[in-house]
């Protein structure tokens, strides 16, 4: 027994070991949130419901079924039910029947009902689809801003490096009589510039990787970490399409435009069902009823009578019914005629909203079209920014070192560099996210591999 306890506990702490050393990857983390967001949970319960309204207007095609049974027992005076005769006696009584009706026409308003049943499930379905683009462009943001910032911290922590080199080297300078002590001064308010720029680096890193697993929903932010991933400029040719071409084709399957276009299709079903209200109603009915009671008396056919057993009476006084009945709308108070004018006007503003949405796909994908051109250039001007600065670093570095230079410039071309390798990671991992963007609004899946 001892050592089945143990086995459980070796096996529960390495599970524990593992899921605080997961490092999650991209893929994982867009999986994950769309598996475990609690609104997408929430749209999904709605979709459900969707389903059972469907299940309900197809019902209401159907013919219903009731049956009814009672048994009573009277006391005093009372109708004999068999002879319709006042009485004085204990009567004990059972009545049986079943009805069934069925609408033959309603001016077509539970086929409608049908049909917008059907429809509904389908906006339901567009609208979680929907929810789930968003948070998958939602992930990727965040996971790439993580990525970002390890990627400047790593760039901070190697430029301490090198200024800790420096800085050694200049105290053996100073020491030796070589360089005056005002350069090492210089050089220490470097690094201790630099040794601020790793402590806010490090503080970025933990706020967006609480961000990130906030989007996913879990809450040891402490053990949550990402994937040491790198990540190039995809190729992509996005840009030989203009942004007309790339509108067009996203109206095909964007999702919140399908939701849109099914929210008109509703409010025109609506609309029919109002309408409906206006012409008649007709059903139909059948009916079997049957009953007991023991105070029944018929007559024997030779004067006198008797009380029929339970099996025969429910025989002898058994009978059917059956009709049609016609319901014709003539005046309701005008509710009919205000649900129509309610439902075009429902009409209205779901086909005003379609083109609302159509207008705010336009400039969504016009302006992620400028986003790309532009941190295109960024990126372009900060790589050569930083071939740059890099070449001026080393030619300073030179003259520092034969004592051409003092440490103040020294330090300042060192600071160019710095920001010009932040500017490269920035604007690298902007043009990476706004290039998916526009990719997909063309259709193309979120992938960084």
């Amino acid at each position: 027994m001892k050592y089945k306890i143990t086995i459980m506990l070796l096996l529960l702490a390495v599970g524990t070991s593992l899921a605080q050393n997961k490092k999650w990857t991209l893929r994982e983390c867009v999986e994950y949130a769309v598996e475990n967001n609690l609104t997408v949970e929430q749209f999904e319960l709605d979709l459900e419901n969707a389903k059972i309204d469907k299940s309900d207007a197809i019902g209401n095609l159907l013919p219903s079924l009731n049956g009814n049974t009672s048994a009573s027992s009277n006391t005093g005076f009372s109708i004999n039910p068999t002879n319709n005769l006042p009485t004085n006696s204990t009567a004990n009584n059972v009545n049986i029947s079943a009805t069934s009706s069925i609408t033959l026409f309603d001016g077509l308003r539970n086929i409608n009902q049908v049909h917008r049943a059907k429809m509904n499930a389908i906006a339901n379905q567009y609208r979680l689809e929907n929810l789930k683009d968003d948070i998958r462009l939602n992930v990727a943001n965040a996971y790439l801003q993580v990525v970002s910032n390890k990627e400047q911290l790593k760039t901070f922590r190697a430029q301490y490096a090198v200024t800790e080199q420096d800085l050694k080297r200049t105290k053996e300078l100073v020491e030796s009589g070589v360089v005056p002590r005002g350069d090492l001064l210089e050089i220490e308010a470097t690094a201790a510039n630099q040794e601020q720029q790793i402590i806010n680096g490090e503080s970025n890193v933990l706020i967006s990787k609480v961000s990130l697993a906030q989007l996913l929903q879990i809450t040891d932010y402490e053990n949550f970490d990402i994937a040491e991933e790198e990540f190039d400029i995809p190729p992509s040719d996005i840009l030989s399409n203009s942004p007309k071409v790339i509108f067009d084709k996203a109206l095909g399957f964007r999702n919140d435009i399908k939701f849109s276009e099914s929210n008109v299709e509703l409010a025109e079903q609506d609309l029919k069902i109002a309408k409906g209200a206006y012409l008649p109603t007709l059903s139909a009915f059948f009916q079997y009823g049957t009953r007991y009671s023991d105070v029944t008396q018929i007559p024997d056919g030779n004067g006198g009578v008797y009380t029929p057993g339970l099996t025969d009476q429910l025989w002898i006084f058994d009978g059917i019914s059956y009709g049609a009945q016609l319901n014709i709308p003539i005046f309701n108070g005008w509710s009919t005629r205000n649900n129509v004018m309610r439902s075009k006007i429902s009409l209205d503003k779901a086909k005003l909203q379609l083109e609302q949405d159509k207008l705010d796909l336009e400039s969504t994908i016009q302006q992620a079209y400028v986003n790309v051109n532009t941190f295109e250039k960024a990126y372009a001007a900060a790589e050569k920014t930083l071939e740059a600065r890099t070449l001026a670093y080393d030619y300073a570095k030179e003259r520092y070192d034969v004592g051409l230079m003092n440490a103040f410039e020294y330090s300042q071309a060192q600071a160019r560099v710095e920001n010009a390798q932040a500017d490269v990671i920035r604007t690298k991992y902007d043009y990476i996210f706004r290039l998916k963007i526009l990719e997909f609004y063309f259709g193309i899946p979120i992938s960084l591999n």
